[in-house]
């Protein structure tokens, strides 16, 4: 019952309140993106979701998109800039994504969507974790650490989607925090 209906549920709910009460937030770093950056504000990119369905992630710009002489983008630590990185240190260029929870590509708790390029190389094992929808919140932080490594949170991924239930999106929703 709760996979295949509350979960959806307490995605469209809670993230419709959390675009309505963050509104004048994304208004803010959009302004400021803008006039830092340029257009356009967001980042978009192909990434592999329920059931390896590709679909658009947005993410608010953290990058210039500054070329070289050749016309090439220079090295992503050239491009980035003070403001982008305090948006990434604190999360905040991941804010557009709750629309993408409503929408319903992703959800709150779930794998963390790769970029659609890293397709071939998964092995039928973590394949596993795109049976359920990506998630803003990985379950990866279970495994305690601060960072883990590619198998580790593909393990975790996998373990998560064969294993879905309320009590395992509450642990990670603590875990996150």
């Amino acid at each position: 019952m709760y996979k295949l209906f509350v979960k959806r549920l307490l995605d469209v709910i809670l993230s419709g309140i959390a675009i309505v009460v963050l509104s004048p937030i994304y208004l803010i770093i959009a302004i400021i993106v803008r006039i830092q950056m340029g257009s356009p504000v967001l980042f978009a990119q192909d990434r592999i979701g329920k059931d390896e369905r590709i679909f658009k992630l947005y993410k608010f710009r953290s990058m210039t998109n500054d070329k070289d002489e050749k016309g090439e983008l220079l090295p992503e630590k050239d491009r980035l800039t003070k403001f982008g990185i305090a948006l990434r240190s604190t999360s905040l260029d991941e804010l557009p994504e709750l629309f993408m929870i409503f929408k319903g590509d992703m959800s709150i708790v779930g794998p963390r969507p790769q970029p659609s390029f890293y397709l071939p190389y998964y092995t039928e094992e973590e394949r596993k974790g795109h049976k359920v929808r990506g998630g803003l919140l990985p379950p990866d932080c279970l495994s305690k650490k601060v960072q883990c490594d590619w198998e580790t949170q593909l393990k975790f991924e996998a373990y998560y989607a064969e294993n879905l239930s309320f009590i395992m999106d509450v642990k990670v929703i603590f875990c996150t925090f």
